[in-house]
């Protein structure tokens, strides 16, 4: 793999725009675009495609741009707006999910496996803002509070067949457990 990149580096690319690669491992490079979520490429194909991202010369760089970007980022983590987006099982790296209907004569639907893993961590991440929007409510009682959040451990419970798909047990969907 290329020393020209490490983990943070942002990148531009003519088709999704502008990211920050969020994992490097042998074989890959993962790269988490703002408009696009994460997109992998083969070191070769980081190598031609990935390039520095294109400064417009009329705005002035800043000496603390850096810290107003993280002083943003924390914000919008804080807020549930944004996070790291934790990395999908190398297994599934260009896999697809395919639907089948039931009925012969319909026509099936694949999905890129790293889309779909998109759109549960996008579902995680709703439902982490919903729990904290409910704990912070001030007009809820905590008994209402507890009511709504045991929809919400419902949910992640729904939710752990996906946990396939995460790299690291850490990232899993958990919900309620047995003996509670």
């Amino acid at each position: 793999m290329t020393e020209r990149f490490h983990n943070g580096l942002v990148v531009y690319h003519r088709d999704h725009g502008t990211g920050r690669i969020v994992n490097i491992e042998e074989g890959r490079v993962v790269v988490d675009f703002i408009r696009r979520g994460l997109k992998f490429f083969s070191p070769a194909e980081a190598e031609e495609t990935l390039s520095d991202v294109p400064q417009r010369e009329e705005e002035p760089m800043h000496e603390d741009l850096d810290e107003i970007k993280n002083a943003l980022r924390e914000v919008l983590q804080e807020e549930g707006l944004a996070g790291f987006a934790p990395p999908l099982a190398p297994k599934w790296d260009g896999g697809e999910i395919v639907m089948k209907p039931g009925k012969s004569d319909l026509q099936e639907k694949t999905v890129p496996v790293d889309t779909f893993f998109h759109k549960i961590v996008m579902i995680r991440n709703q439902l982490r803002l919903l729990e904290q929007n409910i704990n912070a409510h001030k007009g809820l009682s905590d008994t209402e509070k507890a009511d709504l959040q045991q929809y919400i451990t419902r949910c992640y419970g729904s939710l752990t067949t996906f946990n396939a798909l995460f790299a690291d047990k850490n990232d899993w969907f958990v919900g309620s457990k047995k003996d509670e």
